[in-house]
């Protein structure tokens, strides 16, 4: 029995890490025509946008084709999204060609090499997170802060290629430096190369909007191919890819040492932070059409081992794509059976089809990059921060006023830096509440700022405080708890703390509370509470704070606080009216 447990352990553990396990028994023959189509339809995407977003990383066009196979094998056998494309990403280049470019000069040989170290530094940490379960790690980013990172993103891309647009030279600098030195180069203009990609711009819509079923970039850059060749444009100025080597990608560790690799770290976690959040986002948007579950934390592993193998291939950083995926997911794909297909098309491309690049421009790999790039357009994301929160809202301007000003890798730390501000005040200021009676109601009790109509009882205080009391918001709380005091109408002799949502206590919050209670019996006032549950009544015995209080003065509910209260006042000579008992608020 023992036996047949750990071997079933076994194969359950295997199929965490290995979920092609899981859907390969299950494929369908019916399913393998769908997958063949799909393929061949992705494979028609990734080539040319590989291309092209390699001139995002500053590394030449064959990079981007190397990118493609060996992390589509990968996610194929670790991903647990059945239709999920990885591949390059613009957000991933774009940090990546930050962080190396201020370590060495674009296009030298230290670049390319820190380039495909950065991928590796992704990979290696991506899988570490996903062995130790980290997922949690996508919550680091709120939706309008990636959408203000990612605008800008958008901006700093699309003024990046529009000197290859225009045939004009460019250096570096943020996106206003880039777009005066563009203004400024106008009247270098190439007219050839604007025309041509003007025209590639223009025909990639016309492909899309009228002829949907031809992969519009594909077409694209075949068409602009033929005209360089046939009017030989390289004659005229315009710039072209050149030579591409053919054969497979180079399977080797890059040329860095490990400062090299200690270097590229900053800029490799904020494409695993980002790349990550992306690729999930995708999954799960892909799950939820096509049915499926997908594994947070095996999709950390898995975005790892597809880096990984990226890097050792000679590419750049990848990561999972929502247009890819609704490509794949438009042409049928069922399974990452039609990824294989894709990856074997790259692989085929490599050693047969490189001689047809030749002379493919480089105003047009930019003029897909700009359209890509409108479609990632997050315009619709702030407005709608804006309407329903001015705090997110201003921080995603923030962050993307940051990207376009300090750069994309500073820009995402301080999208990082300012959400993680964000989230330790509320954590330090959480909610808090005075109650009062529903009228009609006596066991209902609501915030008085809510319900102007709940009646407070004079001289009780029901509080009630919306996190858990611990070291860094239990001196909020006895503040809170004080200045409440101080407002009441009447003077207060009994707090009755509304314990529901306090669900944990640590040392330092019980040390307040008991101190609180001190320094309120001190001033005549007593301390009730309420709502305990029993996993922090039992650490509140631990900590001697129902010792402090007394066990009496601890009650299920509100109500029964509230009962009390009006029975002591009753008790009293002077407020001894026995008439109204029945109703603690019409009695006090």
């Amino acid at each position: 029995m023992n036996n047949e447990t750990s071997s079933t352990d076994h194969k359950n553990l295997l199929h965490l890490y290995l979920p092609i396990l899981t859907w390969l028994p299950k494929y369908k023959s019916s399913w393998l025509r769908h997958d063949l189509i799909a393929g061949l339809t992705i494979w028609a995407v990734l080539v040319p946008e590989a291309m092209a977003y390699a001139g995002i990383a500053g590394v030449p066009p064959i990079m981007g084709l190397y990118t493609i196979p060996i992390p589509l094998f990968l996610y194929a056998i670790f991903g647990t999204s059945r239709t999920l494309v990885v591949g390059a990403d613009s957000a991933a280049c774009l940090i990546s060609a930050s962080a190396v470019g201020a370590l060495a000069a674009c296009g030298a040989a230290e670049y390319l090499a820190l380039t495909t170290a950065m991928a590796i530094a992704v990979g290696v940490f991506l899988i570490v997170f996903g062995t130790l379960r980290m997922g949690w790690i996508a919550d680091f980013i709120s939706i309008p802060v990636m959408a203000g990172f990612l605008e800008g993103v958008v901006l700093v891309t699309i003024i990046g290629q529009v000197p290859k647009l225009f045939g004009i030279d460019c250096d570096g600098g943020n996106f206003f430096e880039k777009l005066l030195v563009i203004i400024r180069g106008l009247p270098d203009t190439n007219l050839t190369t604007l025309a041509l990609g003007v025209g590639s711009i223009v025909l990639i819509f016309v492909v899309r909007r009228y002829v949907s079923k031809l992969p519009a970039a594909l077409t694209t850059i075949i068409l602009s191919i033929v005209a360089v060749s046939a009017l030989d444009l390289t004659t005229k100025g315009v710039d072209v890819v050149g030579t591409l080597s053919t054969g497979l990608p180079p399977m080797s560790l890059p040329d860095a040492s490990l400062m090299d690799y200690m270097a590229v770290v900053p800029g490799a976690l904020a494409i695993v932070l980002l790349g990550y959040i992306e690729t999930v986002g995708a999954a799960a948007g892909a799950a939820s059409k096509e049915g499926g579950r997908i594994d947070p934390d095996q999709e950390l592993f898995a975005l790892g081992t597809a880096n990984l193998g990226a890097g050792l291939s000679s590419g750049f950083v990848v990561a999972g794509s929502l247009s890819k995926t609704s490509v794949a997911m438009g042409a049928g794909g069922k399974t990452q059976i039609s990824h294989v297909v894709s990856a074997i098309f790259a692989i085929l491309t490599l050693l047969v089809l490189m001689p047809l690049f030749t002379n493919l421009p480089e105003a047009t790999l930019a003029a897909i990059v700009i359209v890509l790039m409108v479609g990632f357009d997050q315009t619709a994301k702030l407005k709608k921060a804006m309407k329903f929160s001015r705090t997110e809202f201003a921080l995603s301007m923030v962050c993307f006023i940051g990207v376009l000003t300090l750069g994309v890798l500073q820009g995402v730390g301080l999208g990082v830096v300012l959400s993680l501000l964000v989230l330790i005040k509320k954590a330090c200021r959480p909610g808090t509440a005075v109650l009062g009676r529903v009228p009609g109601e006596r066991k209902y009790y609501r915030d008085i700022r809510r319900r102007p109509d709940a009646e407070t009882i004079p001289g009780l205080l029901i509080f009630r405080f919306d996190a858990r009391l611990i070291f860094f918001n239990c001196n909020f709380f006895a503040s809170a708890v004080t200045r409440c005091i101080a407002k009441a109408g009447e003077p207060v002799k009994t707090v009755l703390i509304d314990a529901e949502a306090m669900n944990d206590i640590d040392i330092t919050g019980a040390d307040r509370l008991i101190k609180l209670n001190t320094e309120l019996s001190r001033r005549n006032i007593v301390m009730f509470l309420s709502h305990v549950r029993d996993p922090l009544r039992d650490k509140m015995h631990r900590m001697g704070v129902v010792d402090a209080i007394g066990s009496g003065h601890i009650y299920e509910t509100t109500r029964d606080g509230v009962d009390a209260f009006v029975a002591s006042r009753n008790a009293l000579p002077a407020v001894g009216e026995g008439a109204g008992r029945d109703d603690p608020v019409k009695s006090a």
